[in-house]
């Protein structure tokens, strides 16, 4: 599978290009390999739809941060298909009308209902579903597959999602005459001003449904349980949504099923704390280990880890094991695992405890002496709290 290119480079804008330069340069693109003026070219056509799916996600500020901030990874069910799964009904009834009369009706007469004109019918798009979905912190380090069971609008079996009995019971809308849009001229101080909107008999479907499904009442849809497998990179954060296109409710009159919308929760992990891409454990030590130095067991996602703590080790030291953390959504490296040690102090000891830690502190090895480089880093940690 060819590797997704970068959005701003499909529509050869900068990263820093203004919602009207999107726009700009996605209409531009999208004359340039209309299906219309390039007739069974499939490369004009996967062209087409790339630059579909680029303008879907630069055009939506929600989006596009996100974009910026993870990369493909970060649009979740989009990333890694053939045009983030947009169909031509997906692109011709979402992003048809930003091409306006100015162009000729370059998006009229495709049959998906992009054209300005008012014999044009706009395909309907089914709601999107949104769910919650809670990882441990082996799935975030790891990427997992998932699969959920969701009820949702499917078409209904009986009238394969027409919503009449039979095709007979199908018929033209006599208001519109079955373009699905009406004029009215109205009077105004400004004289005669002449308006078109979609039929309130029809709902600007052009048809209407003279004896309606008895399984699904006319609607075309009925509710049915679905199980969906995806899978969810490694790398995710709380609160990020991966849409899975195609995945959601579908649409009446056969329109464009809506996507599947899936937010990660993480779940807090009892041992090691997150922090962006790394990983932070704390380490206890007794104070006899701290001086003498010892060997010590660090718990991470894939098992234990053995490290060597050197003597004379003091509270607060921070070891780095590189790579041992999470990897970045986007690609770009691994996190690794912080150990910051702490020296355990005993609240209650024995007599015999007390007299030989007073013995140990009339040695001069066990007076503080702190280094320069000590203070300074007790230093910042002190002003960190102020």
């Amino acid at each position: 599978m060819a590797e997704k290119r970068d959005y701003y480079e499909v529509l050869g804008v900068e990263r820093t290009a203004t919602e009207e330069e999107i726009k700009k340069a996605y209409r531009k693109k999208a004359i340039q390999y209309h299906p219309d003026k390039n007739p069974g070219d499939k490369d004009a056509e996967e062209k087409f739809k790339e630059a579909a799916e680029a303008y879907d996600v630069l055009s939506n500020p929600d989006k596009r941060a996100r974009y910026d901030r993870y990369g493909h990874a970060g649009m979740g069910g989009a990333a890694g298909g053939s045009a983030g799964g947009f169909s031509m009904e997906d692109i011709f009834s979402q992003f048809g009308d930003i091409f306006g009369d100015a162009f000729g009706g370059a998006f009229s007469g495709f049959g998906f209902g992009g054209g300005r004109s008012s014999s044009a019918r706009r395909v309907q798009r089914g709601s999107d579903i949104r769910i919650r979905v809670k990882l441990g912190l082996k799935d975030i380090v790891h990427g997992v597959e998932k699969t959920v069971k969701i009820n949702k609008m499917v078409q209904c079996p009986d009238c394969h999602g027409r919503g009449a009995a039979t095709e007979a019971d199908i018929k033209t809308c006599p208001d519109c005459n079955g373009t699905g849009m009406v004029t009215r001229v109205q009077k105004t101080i400004l004289g005669a001003m002449q308006t078109t909107s979609p039929c309130p008999r029809c709902g600007g479907e052009g048809k209407i449904i003279t004896t309606p499904c008895k399984k699904c009442s006319g609607s075309g849809l009925v509710k049915q349980a679905e199980e969906i497998t995806f899978k969810i990179p490694a790398g995710v954060q709380e609160g990020m949504q991966l849409t899975i296109q195609g995945k959601g409710n579908a649409a009446k009159a056969g329109g464009v099923n809506g996507n599947l919308l899936v937010v990660i929760e993480e779940e807090k992990d009892p041992i090691l704390e997150r922090d962006g891409n790394d990983l932070i454990y704390s380490l206890f030590i007794s104070v006899a280990d701290a001086i003498n130095g010892c060997e010590a067991q660090i718990p991470s996602v894939d098992g234990l880890l053995k490290i060597k703590i050197e003597p004379g080790t003091q509270p607060g030291k921070t070891l780095r094991l590189r790579g041992k953390g999470i990897p970045d959504v986007d690609g770009y490296g691994t996190g690794d695992l912080l150990v910051v040690v702490q020296v355990w102090i005993p609240k209650k000891i024995s007599k015999e405890e007390k007299a030989l830690v007073e013995k140990l502190g009339q040695s001069e090895n066990f007076k503080a002496r702190p280094t320069q480089e000590e203070r300074s880093f007790f230093n910042r940690i002190r002003n960190m709290f102020k």
